[in-house]
């Protein structure tokens, strides 16, 4: 399978403080939130002076990528600027036939894949006739480049820590929480089993042979049952436990983004030091050379048509394939019923 292009997939972020509300309504569209609820959110934007990090390191990624690639590189959003309706309209014009699209999330589940192949249908159906083909890439959660990014992200965050404390230092993976229900369907649990996977295997490259596993960002009424502990939970439990530090690995992010730098790097971080609780944050992937490269990887099993690479480890999980112009990409991987998060 060839390639005349490549398109980088990503969720969006408001960037400047006039920007905030207007993105905010475009991602909750249709979910009947309260107005409060997008005020306070907002606050966690402007505190970064409505600017959220994620289209910045996007197109530092981008950059990488084009030193790994002779093909041009796109950049579309779902939620905000560039839209990626408005994208694939200047692919179509440009004349690209087809394009690999890389997606910025690992998972499976609605928001982390499903969600993507609509957005890659709706964007064609604009674009209209001549619109170029889309090859969605394969879910990459136990790529060996994922995996060393964040083994070595771990190893740097260690080194962070007082001398003292780094040998009983406990590691803590975190990702987006999801409600139970949407959890169950997709797989079943596929989500929360992959990111349990994932986890396992970085925590092997990093050789730690414990370590625990806690969701984060949960959102919507307190009835439903989200999945749990919750990292602030958590602290506050290895507070109770004597633990003498923490390194917290945001394994469900590939970018320092709002729900890493204010849920993690602000409240996370305020919570362990009033506890008096040493906390290092590993850093993502963000915009890595071996980031760029592991796409470049995807890209390549599909133009030889070869297996995909895969870290090895106990009780492997569904790591689901490519999908092409918004067709699902197996029967089966990811249900079509919206949850939030996982992205």
């Amino acid at each position: 399978m060839d390639f005349d292009a490549v398109l980088l997939l990503s969720f969006g972020g408001p960037e400047g403080p006039e920007q905030v509300r207007p993105f905010l309504e475009n991602v909750t569209r249709g979910r009947d939130i309260p107005a409060e609820r997008l005020d306070e959110v907002a606050e966690h934007y402007l505190h970064f002076g409505g600017v959220s990090p994620i289209n910045g390191i996007n197109r530092a990624l981008i950059e990488q990528l084009r030193t790994q690639t002779d093909l041009p590189v796109y950049f579309g959003n779902r939620n905000w600027e560039p839209y990626l309706e408005d994208t694939v309209v200047a692919m179509r014009d440009s004349g690209i036939r087809r394009a690999a699209v890389f997606a910025t999330s690992a998972w499976g589940g609605y928001s982390g894949c499903t969600q993507y192949t609509e957005d890659i249908a709706r964007a064609r159906a604009a674009a209209g006739p001549g619109a170029p083909e889309l090859v969605k890439l394969r879910q990459f959660f136990d790529h060996p480049l994922f995996v060393e990014l964040f083994a070595d992200a771990i190893a740097e965050a260690r080194g962070r820590l007082a001398e003292s404390l780094r040998e009983q230092a406990r590691l803590v993976f975190t990702a987006h929480s999801i409600p139970l229900a949407a959890d169950a369907r997709h797989g079943p649990q596929l989500y929360s089993r992959q990111v349990g996977y994932a986890s396992a295997l970085v925590a092997a490259a990093a050789g730690y042979e414990s370590y625990d596993q806690v969701w984060q960002s949960r959102s919507g009424p307190p009835q439903v049952p989200w999945l749990e502990p919750d990292v602030g939970d958590h602290i506050e439990a290895l507070t109770r436990r004597g633990v003498p530090a923490v390194i917290l690995c945001p394994i469900g992010f590939v970018a320092d983004h709002i729900e890493v730098v204010w849920d993690l790097d602000n409240e996370v971080a305020e919570q362990a030091e009033a506890a008096g609780l040493p906390v290092v944050r590993a850093f993502t992937p963000n915009d890595d050379v071996r980031f760029a490269r592991m796409i470049v990887d995807l890209i390549d099993e599909l133009r030889s048509g070869s297996e995909p690479v895969r870290v090895p480890g106990p009780n492997p999980v569904p790591g689901y394939g490519f999908s092409i112009n918004g067709a699902p990409c197996s029967p089966g991987c990811c249900a079509t019923t919206p949850n939030a998060g996982s992205r």
